[in-house]
């Protein structure tokens, strides 16, 4: 790691050696951490409970598939095709929050930091208070994506042309947010000043959210299903591209009239992307099975995996920056401590 604080970016340095192989035997779809210990979510249902010291311990959370999980650092929240909400907190305790009475798909799942939780089946978006209050809303069309406000209680449902702003415990009518498209997963800034919604054409769409004014970000080759904010929000990282799509959100205009940057190009689509929760760097993961990390300020990179042809599907850091997990579609993974 030393020539990469020091700058030498010539040559691309290898950690590859200094990763420990987990093997999980399963596809995988996501990766968390509770505390230090990673938490792979398997496409079906079961998690892989990763602990400090090395020990795999698979936990059963759902009867079928696993459709979507969220992580607030201190509990793992998934939705299943069995119609259940379900919370694990690394200690062992699986607790079922939520049920749909017709055992309807949940798609979409969101954390807020009272304790709240929300989830989506179909058309209805569901909020559950930290006081175990809950609270429904029906979408005009079936929900793509759920997102809370870091600041209040206000979530973000997109779906068809465009985005709700539902505030759950107010009587007021729901803000809408109209743009034409199939809005997918979607984001609010950490600084609370724009939203921004992954659709189902290459492309992204975002409002400033203090005059609602559009900001349009295309160019894409493919959709973009992986978004991360820079530390302190300065600067929005996507797949979808064979670099890394870096839009800059720094001044109070956002993106508007600027080019983003591309760092990391390769010759194999990015996959997920997952920025240091502390400082300038992001890792970033490919069609081919390449994981690299990268320094935004300059784009000097670390070459955390190699390729073996199985795209990356999951990365996480911990909540201090110091641990960087990652896996395979096929749960060929690993866990590098930096």
């Amino acid at each position: 790691m030393t020539s990469f604080e020091s700058g030498e970016s010539a040559s691309i340095i290898s950690v590859t050696d200094k990763v420990r192989a987990v093997r999980i035997g399963a596809a995988v779809s996501s990766v968390h951490f509770l505390g230090d210990d990673a938490i792979f979510v398997g496409a079906e249902e079961n998690v892989f409970f990763e602990s400090a010291e090395g020990q795999i311990s698979t936990v059963p959370v759902h009867g079928g598939g696993i459709l979507c999980a969220v992580s607030d650092g201190t509990r793992l929240v998934t939705g299943g095709d069995d119609g259940k909400v379900v919370a694990f907190d690394g200690k062992g305790e699986v607790t079922v929050l939520a049920t749909d009475p017709k055992r309807r798909w949940i798609d979409n799942v969101a954390l807020h930091g009272d304790g709240a939780v929300a989830w989506s089946v179909g058309k209805m978006a569901f909020v559950r208070t930290g006081k175990n209050e809950e609270k429904s809303l029906e979408a005009p069309s079936t929900v793509g994506g759920l997102a809370f406000a870091p600041k209040g209680l206000r979530l973000a449902v997109a779906h068809y042309n465009g985005v709700t702003l539902w505030f759950p415990n107010m009587a007021a009518t729901a803000e809408f947010l109209a743009w034409a498209g199939s809005h997918l997963s979607v984001t609010f800034s950490p600084d609370n000043k724009f939203l921004v919604t992954a659709m189902h054409e290459p492309a992204l769409h975002g409002w400033r959210l203090a005059d609602n004014r559009h900001m349009r970000m295309t160019g894409y080759p493919g959709r973009v299903r992986s978004m991360s904010w820079s530390t302190g929000g300065k600067a929005l990282a996507t797949s979808g591209a064979d670099t890394v799509i870096l839009w800059p959100f720094a001044g109070k205009d956002g993106p508007m009239g600027k080019e983003p940057a591309m760092l990391a190009p390769l010759q194999a689509r990015v996959t997920a992307v997952a920025c240091h929760p502390r400082q300038e760097i992001l890792a970033a993961g490919y069609g081919n099975g390449t994981v690299l990390m990268v320094r935004i300020s300059d784009g000097a990179e670390i070459l955390v995996r190699r390729n073996n042809d199985v795209p990356i599907s999951a990365l996480g850091w911990n909540a201090s920056g110091t641990l960087l997990a990652f896996s395979d579609e096929a749960g060929d993974a690993g866990l590098l401590k930096l």
